[in-house]
């Protein structure tokens, strides 16, 4: 890809969750995907809240802004249904859950322009606070470094050169890191998507919804699909099914999330039979736009 991603966005499709109280950390850690009981206050978490049959309801990105209070980035489409289900599981527990979208406006800084504020190498979910905003490292997109800025409402965001939303999100799906959103709700188990080499669950901690289809899909050898990359010559979006050219009756793949590419037709993340992943593939029906698998971003882990 020839296509340079600098510059910085405002995020309209993310939402943000606000988790306060002195059980905050400890509530999210029984529902999430991920270890929030030993969040430190230098680092951020991705992970999905599961339906009880593992199926991810949505996806986060949680952090402390301090150590009664969490904020977690997803899905604006998502976040009231969400919020909702997530506050029928809060019952004597010391926390208020609330939509915090408003008060925290989510920006995407990409390039040269996220080097000028936070200069050097970052690992992925890396926090950084800046002035009382808070700068998440993220997985880059093409070796360009991609983090998020959420800062209260009053905070001016980073100077730089405007990026197109478009262009962000393109970024997020070169990323190979699936944000769930309503076309996807409930499609897939974590590792579906490959959130567990990503950092998006930990095998270790305790109990949540959906932990023991989560475990056994990955300790048991009963995962069938994977996350993968893909390009396709023609717009598609995420939600479309994906057809062997050989079986036109049964799909074996979902687009999960997709954008346009700056050279042309629509990258995409999509959630595939492994099966299928030599197959001539074709988005919507057997005799649609063919898809063309391209690599990974980054190594899928064996030994969790």
């Amino acid at each position: 890809m020839n296509t340079t991603l600098d510059g910085i966005s405002p995020l309209p499709h993310l939402g943000v969750i606000r988790a306060e109280g002195e059980d905050a950390a400890k509530f999210l850690h029984g529902q999430l995907t991920q270890d929030f009981a030993l969040l430190g206050l230098s680092e951020a978490r991705l992970a999905a809240f599961c339906s009880a049959k593992g199926r991810m309801q949505a996806s986060f990105i949680g952090f402390k802004r301090s150590h009664t209070e969490l904020l977690l980035v997803c899905s604006r489409e998502l976040l009231a249904p969400v919020l909702k289900r997530l506050s029928m599981f809060v019952l004597r527990a010391k926390l208020k859950l609330s939509d915090a979208s408003d008060d925290f406006p989510v920006y995407g800084l990409a390039g040269a322009c996220l080097g000028a504020v936070a200069p050097g190498a970052h690992r992925p979910w890396q926090l950084d606070t800046l002035d009382g905003a808070r700068l998440i490292h993220l997985y880059p997109a093409d070796g360009t470094p991609r983090a998020l800025w959420v800062a209260p409402r009053d905070t001016a965001p980073p100077p730089g050169p405007s990026l197109s939303h478009d262009d962000w999100l393109w970024g997020e799906v070169r990323s190979g890191v699936a944000t769930v959103s309503p076309a996807i709700a409930e499609a897939f188990v974590p590792q579906m998507l490959n959130y567990e080499s990503v950092d998006g669950v930990n095998f270790k901690k305790g109990c949540y919804p959906g932990q023991e289809v989560v475990a056994r899909s990955q300790f048991r050898g009963t995962l069938k699909r994977r996350g993968y990359l893909a390009h396709c010559s023609e717009a598609i979006a995420a939600g479309d099914e994906v057809f062997d050219a050989a079986d036109a009756q049964q799909p074996c793949g979902i687009v999960a999330q997709a954008a346009a590419a700056p050279g042309g037709g629509h990258d995409a993340i999509v959630s595939l039979q492994i099966a299928a992943a030599a197959a001539q593939l074709h988005v919507g029906s057997a005799q649609g736009p063919k898809l063309e698998l391209l690599p990974l971003p980054y190594p899928l882990r064996e030994d969790i």
